[in-house]
C-alpha cells in the first residue's frame, strides 16, 4: 500500500522550495548542499530527501513552479476581448508583480539551467514559449507590421522579456517609483517603440 501523503505535504514542499532557491540563489549551485538546505528550511536532511532525490530535482521543481506559476497569472489577466494595449499593460504589470517575492527563484533560473536534464529543459522550454507566445500575440495585434519587417516581432518580444528579467538587480520597494508606476514606464517604452518600427 502506497504511504499517504501529509496533510501539510504541500507547504511543505513549498517551503523548501523556497528555502532551497535562497541557499542556492546566495550560494551558487557548486556550493549550495543538500545539508545547507535542510538546516535552512528547518527539516532533517532525511525529510529533505524524501521528498527530493537530489539538488537537480529540486533545482528542476524551483525553476517549473516559478515558470509555471507565472504562465498561470498571465492566464488570468490576458483577456482576449480587451483592447490590445491594456492587455500588454496588464501583462507586464502581472510579470513584475509574480517577480515580487521571487528574486531567488529568479536567479536559480537564470543561473542553474545548465543542470538540467534535455527532458527538463524541454519541459521549461514548453512553459517559457507559452509565456513569449502570449505576448508576441499581443504585440502583433499592436503593430502587425512587425511580422513584415525582417519580422521583428520576436526580437521586439524579448526585448520587452529582456528588460523585466533583469528588473530583480536594481529595484528597490523603497526606491523612486513604485512597480505599478514601473509597469506603466516599461508599458509606454513598448509601445512608443513599437509603434514606430
Amino acid at each position: 500500500m502506497a504511504r499517504k501523503q501529509a496533510d501539510n505535504y504541500e507547504s511543505k514542499q513549498r517551503s523548501i522550495l523556497d528555502s532551497a532557491a535562497a541557499v542556492i540563489a546566495e550560494s551558487g549551485i557548486e556550493n549550495a548542499s543538500m545539508s545547507q538546505i535542510a538546516e535552512h528550511c528547518g527539516v532533517s536532511k532525511a525529510l529533505l530527501y524524501h521528498y527530493y532525490s537530489s539538488k537537480a530535482a529540486l533545482i528542476f521543481d524551483i525553476v517549473r513552479t516559478h515558470l509555471s506559476e507565472l504562465d498561470a497569472a498571465l492566464e488570468k489577466v490576458d483577456k482576449p476581448t480587451d483592447d490590445p494595449e491594456k492587455r500588454l499593460s496588464k501583462m507586464i504589470y502581472q510579470v513584475l508583480t509574480n517577480y515580487q517575492n521571487s528574486d531567488n527563484q529568479h536567479k536559480v533560473q537564470l543561473n542553474c539551467m545548465s543542470t538540467l536534464t534535455s527532458e527538463q529543459m524541454d519541459t521549461m522550454r514548453r512553459i517559457e514559449r507559452n509565456i513569449t507566445h502570449r505576448f508576441s500575440a499581443v504585440i502583433l495585434l499592436i503593430n502587425p507590421k512587425l511580422k513584415k519587417k525582417k519580422s521583428y516581432l520576436m526580437p521586439t518580444t524579448m526585448s520587452l522579456f529582456g528588460i523585466l528579467n533583469w528588473v530583480y538587480l536594481w529595484f528597490r520597494e523603497d526606491g523612486s517609483i513604485s512597480r505599478k508606476e514601473y509597469a506603466s514606464l516599461v508599458t509606454k517604452l513598448m509601445l512608443n517603440g513599437m509603434k514606430s518600427i
